[in-house]
């Protein structure tokens, strides 16, 4: 057999390819990016193989296993290991913590299709582990650095221009504001977890000891925050972000209206625009107690006619004046407290050029 692969930071830094033989229930809370699932059990042969366990003992349900995947089925979950295993020559198999299903796993690609394949010593245990090791590390080893600024001044814009920009909204599917969620799903916690530790990784394996990051709150919708990576940005220094309001609404208008509502054509085609309009005026609902009543009927009204033009015509121009009275009336002055409350940290502000310089200076090697 070969031998157990345990170079973890080779395996993520490598892309390394990885059939992951959990159960489905297993994989589906929590895995790492590119992997595919090859399970060696379905979710109820694996729960009626656990409580054999729990009543019988191991080689019960060692027996159970064998009766449950033999035949046809052995023979099918075989063959998807071998093609995988054929046209991945370099991967490499893991199961929880690199044990018993691994190693069945192993066994029977060698006995039924002549494969050697490689494991991973201590499967998804130790590598979820060692990633979220490697966050903490990243914490108290390198400089971060945050970018604030008001809605709609193109932070992310700017964190994709810098090789040492860490996009948490990218790796979260979700651009952070109460109207932030997308067309499509956010990744599972974990999974956002593991996504953020690679991309942290591959960074740093690139030499980078300094980071830039936007400025969020514990949640990016539904994903949180590694703890030591928020408590850390709760002192690091900022720079802040600057554009008039006029650009700032037509960015909002691009990515919130124009590109959402492309994101969801794409994805449900003629149910796309009506999905999208529903979208819209839920996360309008969502801030109807801190709008307060009068101001949230009068930005419904203007999000109804919008839509009805959009509707009619595919012109958006009535957006222009429902953002800007959402910028101005609620975000901006969120935002403006929050500037107050954390300027004893902020060491730059200005437009996005001179913000981009500034940040490109400040991480060049000295």
């Amino acid at each position: 057999m070969p031998v157990d692969i345990t170079d973890y930071r080779d395996i993520f830094l490598s892309e390394r390819p990885m059939m992951d033989t959990r159960a489905p229930i297993e994989f589906t809370k929590g895995t790492f990016p590119g992997v595919v699932n090859l399970p060696l059990m379905t979710d109820i042969e694996r729960q009626r193989i656990g409580t054999c366990y729990k009543q019988q003992g191991q080689q019960a349900a060692i027996a159970l296993g064998q009766q449950l995947v033999s035949g046809p089925v052995k023979d099918a979950r075989v063959r998807a290991w071998t093609e995988f295993a054929q046209a991945h020559p370099n991967g490499a198999l893991y199961c929880f913590r690199g044990g018993l299903r691994s190693q069945i796993v192993q066994q029977w690609l060698k006995e039924e299709a002549g494969i050697d394949y490689p494991r991973v010593g201590g499967g998804y245990k130790a590598m979820r582990t060692f990633l979220l090791e490697t966050v903490e590390q990243a914490v108290t080893q390198c400089d971060f650095i945050l970018l604030g600024g008001m809605t709609g001044t193109g932070k992310t814009e700017v964190l994709v221009q810098l090789n040492n920009g860490l996009d948490l909204e990218g790796h979260a599917n979700h651009r952070g504001s109460s109207f932030g969620k997308r067309a499509t799903s956010q990744p599972g916690n974990i999974d956002f977890e593991n996504g953020l530790a690679v991309d942290v990784l591959k960074k740093r394996a690139q030499g980078m000891e300094q980071f830039v990051l936007e400025d969020e709150s514990r949640m990016v919708g539904s994903c949180a925050l590694p703890l030591p990576l928020y408590q850390g940005m709760q002192q690091w220094p900022m720079v802040w972000l600057e554009d008039n309001m006029d650009n700032r609404v037509e960015r909002i208008l691009q990515d919130y209206v124009i590109d959402l509502h492309a994101e969801f054509v794409t994805e449900y085609a003629e149910a796309g625009f009506a999905l999208f309009s529903e979208r819209l005026l839920s996360s309008l609902n969502n801030i109807h107690r801190r709008l307060g009543g009068e101001r949230h009927q009068r930005m419904a009204t203007l999000m109804d006619e919008a839509l009805a033009q959009m509707a009619l015509t595919g012109k958006v121009d009535g957006f222009r004046h429902w953002i800007e009275l959402l910028l101005s009336e609620y975000y901006d002055p969120m935002y403006a407290f929050q500037r107050e409350k954390k300027g004893g940290r902020i060491e730059f502000a200005g437009e996005q050029g001179a913000v981009l310089e500034y940040l490109r200076e400040r991480n060049a090697p000295r």
